[in-house]
């Protein structure tokens, strides 16, 4: 059970390792592509239609037609990785063995939709893969097989993802037969160090830069790629938002929003960002220093800060 592209090496993990899969389910196809209007599956449901496996695509599980449809599989393990679709209690009864979702996160920290996201918004140092026994709660089953790996400060949300795919898919094949044949041992989660990664909200994106540049710059790469941290800029008079897609931190001060220098240093509410690379609306996305080149922006202009709340 998974829908996007991070749940994809799981799936071909799995299709390896001698089990018979009698269901791959994910989100249904919707309306995409350029103009909106192609019929635009899932990843998982693509590489799925690749691997010859049928494919199911409900609205939902909660349904009677869903769980009897689920039931009449007659399978014994769920794999889930970021399904989109809540699992109610009939379903995770319908599986001999039950539901196990592989979490990208060291739980309990940062339970919830967007762990990646919020690990690299809140600087931490580490994060990984956990194994959790699905109950009713939100990301609160026991844990086991976890994998843990640094999150390199130069990384993006979307880098540490594709890494965190992969080291999903290592710890299914690490772990497989002892889960299948109920050898791996699960642990309770710890009471303390819960975290809840709440969905990224588009409302987020503004960049605040009277905070300091370490925070900035983890919002920054946290948003990046989608939906991306924003600058409001004005470009021939117009308003526009220049998303900011990769910076680093460098020791210099100014005003916060100030634009120190023609490699489009920011100064921040301490020290200040290098921008590495930014995006105008429709266009390609550029190297800070190479925007600074189209003129713009200027060494001291002083970029908005957000309204309050």
């Amino acid at each position: 059970m998974g829908a996007p592209a991070f749940a994809v090496p799981t799936l071909k993990a799995l299709s390896s390792l001698g089990s018979e899969i009698v269901a791959v389910y994910t989100k249904s196809p919707r309306q995409g592509g350029r103009r909106g209007l192609e019929i635009v599956k899932t990843p998982v449901h693509l590489a799925a239609d690749e691997l010859g496996l049928p494919v199911k695509t409900p609205q939902t599980l909660r349904d009677a037609q869903a769980q009897q449809e689920l039931a009449g599989l007659e399978g014994d393990i769920a794999i889930v990785a970021a399904y989109g679709l809540l699992l109610p209690a009939e379903t995770l009864a319908a599986l001999r063995l039950g539901c196990f979702n592989l979490h990208a996160s060291l739980l309990p920290r940062w339970r919830g939709a967007a762990p990646v996201q919020r690990a690299i918004m809140a600087g931490d140092n580490e994060t990984g893969i956990s194994i959790m026994r699905m109950e009713t709660g939100l990301d609160t089953g026991a844990i086991a097989g976890e994998i843990r790996t640094r999150i390199d400060p130069a990384e993006t949300s979307g880098e540490l993802t594709v890494r965190l795919a992969e080291l999903a898919a290592e710890t299914i094949r690490t772990n497989w037969d002892a889960l299948i044949h109920e050898r791996l041992a699960f642990a309770p989660q710890r009471p303390t160090g819960v975290e809840y990664a709440h969905k990224i909200d588009k409302a987020e994106a503004p960049i605040d830069w009277s905070a300091s540049a370490v925070r900035v710059k983890g919002h920054i790469h946290g948003l990046s790629p989608f939906p991306g941290a924003t600058a409001e800029i004005s470009a021939k008079g117009v308003l526009e938002r220049l998303k900011i897609l990769r910076a680093e931190v460098v020791e210099l001060q100014g005003r916060p929003g100030e634009i120190l220098d023609e490699r489009m240093t920011v100064a921040c509410g301490a020290g200040a960002l290098r921008v590495l690379q930014a995006q105008r609306p429709g266009r390609k996305v550029v190297a800070g220093v190479e925007f600074m080149r189209s003129g713009v922006l200027r060494v001291g202009d002083v970029l908005a800060l957000p309204p309050k709340a």
